[in-house]
């Protein structure tokens, strides 16, 4: 394969992203693109299709391909010329090229793109180009179709959640009387009173490090199934041996207990997204007395429950929840029946989720080890 050598300047040519405040984003179904992925959705969209976004400010080094009307954050760099190369090409390409190395900022990781000018890309012809990109597409085409699924299985375990417990059309509600606005036999009580162990992690002075045993952290609670293995951080494996909390189960519920995103909950399971992992000290791990974490994944995932967590903060300076706040949560507790029959139904459904994800695991690892391959021509195309 033949390949010339250019300067990334000649390459492409990237742009800062446009301010857009969450306070000003109004609804639509245009996504806002940050460092490290869709952060919000907004009704005007900045740039048309395609589109080749990487992250200038916060986090660098992920790089995203839209094939969609987007706005890419004043937090992303995106490609504003393709030059005449196959954009899916140069969105495979940039993945190769490790712009965290090119970190300029002292506290907040910040890229400059006057500083990728000068990096030498070496670039094949346009129809090898369209090749190696059809090759890896497959890929990703088969990674965003598992993902399809998997929003597919979610909704339709929230939309049983809110059939059953909120709306209480459960199994037998015909029979059953509603007394003072809730099916007779539900009851108001604590939150904590459903759990039996919350616990959170730590790290080792200095923080994390670049190897041994994952660490999850608040930007990897982001509901089921999503998980960015690409910002990981990890503890030494000696540390974690002598990690009295906050070392994570199959079947943990982990709750966002500080920071921007406050009440955001995952659950994890079936070695997704490790076999062996544990949470840092921004993260609640909570399992309950009569093992319905199903069903408490669910409920927490409710926008009225995260919008009362969220509220249990509101009157701090330090932003934050503990588990005396938690404590202090009243909620509506069905019958545990009721409870447990939702956990049993809601469990094919929730390993399903967990196989698709472990799939995509490996499909993307696959997908990496091919592209530098292709991309130098160890493998002709």
């Amino acid at each position: 394969m033949n390949l010339n050598k250019i300067k990334f300047n000649k390459f492409v040519t990237l742009q800062r992203g446009f301010d857009l405040p969450v306070s000003e984003m109004k609804d639509g179904e245009i996504p806002v693109l940050g460092s490290t992925g869709i952060i919000g959705y907004h009704n005007k969209a900045k740039v048309n299709p395609p589109g080749v976004i990487t992250g200038r400010s916060g986090t660098i080094g992920v790089i995203q391909y839209v094939d969609k009307p987007y706005w890419p954050h004043n937090t992303s760099l995106w490609v504003k010329d393709f030059k005449s190369n196959h954009p899916k090409f140069v969105y495979f390409k940039m993945k190769t090229l490790n712009f965290e190395r090119f970190n300029g900022g002292a506290s907040v990781p910040t890229l400059n793109r006057n500083n990728l000018d000068n990096i030498i890309v070496q670039v094949p012809d346009i129809p090898t180009q369209e090749r190696i990109s059809s090759i890896l597409s497959v890929y990703d085409d088969l990674i965003d179709t598992n993902r399809q699924r998997i929003q597919l299985l979610e909704e339709s375990a929230r939309l049983l959640f809110r059939e059953w417990f909120v709306y209480f059309r459960f199994p037998g509600h015909e029979k059953v009387k509603i007394v003072d606005g809730v099916p007779e036999g539900w009851g108001k009580i604590n939150f904590m009173d459903i759990i039996s162990a919350i616990e959170s992690g730590g790290r080792p002075k200095g923080g994390a490090i670049g190897d041994g045993v994952p660490s999850i952290g608040a930007e990897n609670v982001n509901g089921i199934g999503n998980y960015n293995y690409s910002n990981e951080k990890y503890v030494p494996e000696e540390y974690y041996q002598k990690m009295n909390k906050g070392k994570v189960i199959s079947k943990d519920v982990l709750l966002y207990k500080d920071g921007a995103n406050i009440g955001r909950t995952t659950i994890v399971g079936y070695g997704f997204p490790h076999n062996k992992c544990c949470v840092n000290e921004h993260v609640f791990i909570l399992r309950t007395k009569n093992n319905i974490q199903n069903w408490l994944y669910f409920f927490l995932s409710q926008d009225f429950i995260q919008q009362a967590i969220a509220n249990l903060n509101s009157n701090s300076a330090q932003p934050g929840i503990s588990q005396d706040k938690l404590s202090s949560l009243k909620i509506i507790f069905p019958k545990q029946g009721i409870v447990r029959l939702f956990d049993d139904v809601a469990e094919s459904t929730v390993k399903q989720i967990f196989m698709l994800s472990i799939q995509n695991q490996k499909l993307a690892q696959a997908r990496d080890l091919l592209l530098p391959r292709l991309m130098i021509g160890t493998i002709e195309v």
